[in-house]
């Protein structure tokens, strides 16, 4: 019989473990999270002595007789007010810091609380490897020559590049576990002489009254699956633990995701080569429409040069060529988006349904509506030169979805580029909702523009005092850039009133969007705010985020999702862009400058069609192949802990498609993980992809419906190269997949055909050979 008092030490080491934040129960005055004896535990920690040399810090760890530095000696400095007990020591160092480590059944716990430094570094660590959530996860051998390259003087901010809060040394006989309980101000350093060493640094902002930082550190074996289980029972003791299902119960469109490839239609053109008459197209803009087509391009950013040349051409021609029409439909279809496109003089007779519009009066017109009316102008100053409205951009996007429909895909997520392309559609959107589909568009509150710009709608807001008002200022007073250097960053503590004017003004005349991707608030990019008017700390930015993305969850009853999927959103967003494929060497100038380079991934705009930054299929550099993309060095950290929290795919600019050569090995992956695939069409990229797409999806797409609900319960290495890999979900699934270009038998004998898969459920095998699937592309 175990008494009351034998249980309650027996519990007082255990930091959780029901699979729902909503049963979880808050940890006691003691530490340690009580919990009822009939719910399942799994264990996290193993016994561990320590010994702290206060003088330079340097942390080791003792198990089973076997000694490793937790952290490696600072410099010697002054101590004073040191007090030791059987299980904690504390110390200070004068007009710096105090520090305090107590030890707890499974874990150290250690507070480090500034009373005068600016900054702090510890622990700086070396370790045989690492296992860190960059992403997905990476385990890094110190001594690999790769990684040792690709991380020389490189300095990562904790909150935004680490997509969980902890990070593991690996020795030979076990590993450390540091949770990190303050991610806000911390900075992680590598070294890479003569091995890769890292040292973390906590900063204390004078705006930031907490001036404390610290971790748990926690002893483990060196299976991935127990150096994050003390992480996984941390975030469920923190309350912050919501599996998918538990969100489907307040929104069933969630349930929408599961065996859903995330797919951006690139349909903006409402016009289209299919709807128009060229030879009367002539006639049109050779009369004055084609004078006021010429006037609305004047107030673009990009101007009407590349239209005016285009129509001197034409009017010595008795024909249009291919480029010529691109630009008449691309200015065509930028004019019939603008808010001054209707001119009494252009329109003195535009017909029953515009009239009735325009008696509304066309400034307090919504969007939707303004759009309609200038279809309906459109379409009465083109006459004869244009088919019935209503087939206008369908073939594209309509027509395109009932295809993808008709071919067999049951379940998908569409992404908009710009929630414009609904509005002027909502055709599409009806098709989509009607087909079974999620469909959500673009949105963010990231950037802000000081004059509005149509072509980036998302930087405008209603509101014109916010640029001056409500932007984010640094330490020395000087404004955070936007995206690509363009206006300014957005303090998101002062932008939710335009965040729901905005929201109100899109849903307003009841678009079916049944989705939402708001763009960068799972990124982890947060900011301390030093303007005198609205001083905000990063954490202060970060709960604003979280509300924003929760208005639309909650309020909008919205199935969300944001760039990133740091975990920090993990309880209120259901799908994440970025976690298996980040965004891959940003500042490389062969890959985002040098247009003659291979390596060019290509530019964000295209008249028609997918822009080629998501179009282009490109190589990358061998060392990218290295750290991003080379099994060998990829681990399921994420999974782990999030399977069935939270699902994960690749950042949209890197799309399953999107690495020449590489498209076997991404399928195979998104089946080991459990990750969607992500492709970007639009009719012709259709055409090209889809035997390969459809091919992959009868496999993938049942197994992820499975899979997703359920937690990630094993992953393993099965070959010396680290090419033949498993994971098992839940019970009775598991996939086992061959990177490798030989077959290869399993411990079990099982037969793996060279970049092939195997699914295994209940004891039946399914077989999915991916070279043969990628080919597909090639001879489609």
């Amino acid at each position: 019989m175990v008494t009351s008092t034998l249980l309650a030490a027996l519990l007082s080491g255990l930091s959780g473990c029901t699979n729902s934040g909503n049963n979880s129960t808050p940890p006691n005055e003691t530490g340690a999270t009580v919990i009822p004896v009939e719910d399942p535990v799994i264990l996290a920690g193993e016994p561990f002595e320590f010994e702290v040399d206060p003088e330079t810090f340097a942390l080791t760890i003792i198990k089973d007789g076997v000694r490793e530095q937790a952290s490696l000696p600072l410099p010697k400095a002054n101590v004073s007010n040191l007090v030791k007990t059987d299980d904690s020591v504390s110390w200070t160092y004068p007009g710096q810091m105090k520090v305090t480590i107590a030890k707890k059944n499974n874990y150290l716990d250690i507070k480090l609380e500034s009373i005068g430094a600016d900054s702090f570094q510890w622990p700086v660590v070396q370790a045989d490897s690492y296992m860190l959530p960059l992403g997905e996860g990476k385990q890094i051998p110190a001594d690999d020559k790769d990684w040792r390259t690709f991380l020389k003087d490189q300095s990562y901010t904790f909150s935004e590049s680490f997509s969980m809060d902890f990070f593991a040394l690996n020795n030979k006989s076990f590993s450390m576990v540091y949770l990190v309980t303050n991610k806000y101000n911390d900075e992680v350093h590598f070294d890479t002489e003569p091995y890769v060493q890292m040292q973390f640094t906590h900063d204390f902002p004078t705006i930031n009254p907490d001036k404390s930082y610290g971790f748990r550190l926690y002893v483990t074996g060196n299976d991935p699956q127990q150096v994050v289980q003390p992480y996984k029972n941390y975030v469920i003791e923190s309350g912050n633990f919501v599996t998918l299902e538990e969100k489907a119960l307040q929104n069933p469109n969630i349930q929408k995701l599961y065996g859903a490839p995330q797919i951006y239609l690139w349909s903006p053109s409402i016009l289209t080569d299919e709807n128009v008459n060229w030879p009367n197209m002539r006639t049109v803009l050779a009369g004055k429409f084609g004078i006021w087509l010429k006037h609305l391009m004047d107030e673009t950013t990009d101007g009407s040069s590349e239209l005016a040349d285009t129509l001197e051409q034409i009017s010595k021609q008795d024909y249009l060529d291919k480029y010529q029409k691109k630009v008449i439909l691309n200015a065509i279809n930028q004019a019939v988006r603008m808010k001054d496109f209707y001119s009494v003089d252009m329109f003195p007779d535009p017909g029953k349904e515009a009239t009735a519009l325009i008696q509304e009066g066309v400034s307090s017109l919504s969007e939707q509506k303004l759009y309609e009316l200038n279809k309906l102008l459109l379409k009465d100053a083109l006459g004869d030169a244009a088919t019935d409205l209503k087939s206008w951009g369908q073939a594209g996007s309509t027509g395109l979805i009932q295809d993808m429909h008709e071919a067999g895909i049951d379940k998908a997520w569409i992404g908009l580029s710009n929630w414009a392309d609904g509005l002027i559609n909502p055709e599409m959107v009806d098709e989509a909702v009607k087909d079974g589909y999620l469909i959500a568009p673009y949105d963010s509150y990231h950037s802000i523009q000081e004059n509005p710009d149509p072509s980036w709608n998302t930087a405008s807001f209603a509101d014109s005092t916010l640029y001056v008002q409500a932007t984010i200022t640094r330490k020395d007073g000087s404004k955070v850039a936007g995206f690509l250097n363009r206006g300014r960053k957005l303090n998101p503590t002062l932008a939710m009133a335009s965040v729901k004017q905005r929201a109100e003004s899109i849903l307003q005349e009841g678009i079916a969007f049944n989705s939402w991707f708001v763009d960068c608030d799972a990124t982890g990019e947060i900011f301390d705010d030093y303007s005198q008017n609205h001083t905000t700390t990063q954490a202060e930015d970060l709960k604003a985020r979280l509300q924003r993305l929760s208005y639309f969850a909650k309020d909008k009853q919205m199935v969300v999702g944001s760039e990133g999927g740091n975990d920090y959103a993990s309880s209120v967003i259901a799908y994440a862009q970025g976690i298996e494929s980040p965004i891959i060497a940003w500042g490389d100038a062969d890959m985002r400058k040098n247009k003659d380079s291979s390596y060019y991934v290509g530019g964000y705009y295209a008249m028609i069609g997918v822009p080629e930054r998501y179009s282009k299929a490109v190589p990358i550099k061998p060392l990218y192949d290295k750290v991003y993309l080379d099994p060998t060095y990829s681990l399921p950290l994420y999974k782990l802990v999030y399977n069935d929290s939270i699902i994960t795919t690749n950042h949209w600019e890197w799309g399953s498609y999107k690495i020449k050569g590489a498209e076997a090995e991404r399928m195979l992956y998104e089946l080991l993980y459990n990750a969607p695939p992500l492709y970007h069409l639009d009719s012709e990229a259709w055409d090209k992809q889809q035997a390969s797409i459809t091919g992959f999806l009868k496999i993938w797409s049942p197994f992820h419906s499975k899979a997703v609900t359920q937690e990630m319960t094993n992953f393993s290495v099965l070959s010396d190269d680290r090419l033949v890999q498993s994971a098992q979900y839940g019970d009775h699934l598991k996939v086992i997949v061959n990177f490798s270009d030989k077959d290869a038998v399993d411990a079990d004998g099982q037969s793996v055909k060279a970049k092939s898969a195997i699914i295994i459920e209940d004891g039946k095998s399914t077989l999915f050979d991916a070279e043969a699937n990628a080919k597909l592309l090639a001879t489609n």
